[in-house]
């Protein structure tokens, strides 16, 4: 359970759009890990499996902005994407949302399991599932902080001024 706030805590501080995904799924982990460790089998393996599904959708969202961007991994320096490319947004959305557990998600259910057979194991349980809701917090921050900062945030002194020139040249010789 510490697993999840701490790596939790750690993608919070990360700047490199890999490294925040990365440790977000070594908090992810520490769920399936509390789903394990409470007899939940079955919560941790379906933990495990969408986890898998909506991970990959933010690694190839992140692979796809930083090859748009010529490599550029950093956060800090992307923002604006969300007008210039609207698959990856919406991919990036879907995969965002379910990782923070957002209702009727899959990550949601998948970690409501996990903290339900926590909380079904008395006082030990109990303990676990509040450090479970604890390390939400930090997963809520890490994620909106990334997909604020990558999709919605100042593209003027980014690198991402560079793309919008690359599609406007490209939308030019199209016309």
């Amino acid at each position: 359970a510490f697993t999840i706030i701490v790596a939790g805590l750690i993608a919070l501080v990360q700047t490199d759009i890999k490294r925040v995904i990365a440790y977000s799924t070594m908090s992810q982990i520490g769920y399936m890990f509390v789903g394990v460790g409470v007899g939940a089998y079955a919560s941790g393996m379906f933990h495990l499996m969408t986890h898998a599904f909506f991970k990959a959708l933010l690694f190839m969202g992140a692979g796809i902005v930083i090859h748009a961007l010529g490599g550029e991994q950093d956060i800090r320096k992307m923002g604006g994407l969300r007008r210039l490319m609207p698959k990856t947004y919406l991919m990036m959305l879907i995969g965002s949302l379910a990782l923070v557990g957002f209702p009727l998600t899959a990550g949601f259910f998948s970690k409501d399991a996990i903290l339900a057979g926590a909380l079904a194991r008395g006082n030990y349980g109990a303990a676990l599932w509040i450090l479970g809701m604890i390390g939400a917090l930090p997963t809520g921050l890490y994620t909106t902080r990334m997909f604020i900062t990558v999709c919605h945030g100042d593209a003027t002194a980014t690198r991402t001024q560079h793309l919008a020139g690359a599609h406007s040249h490209s939308h030019d010789d199209a016309e």
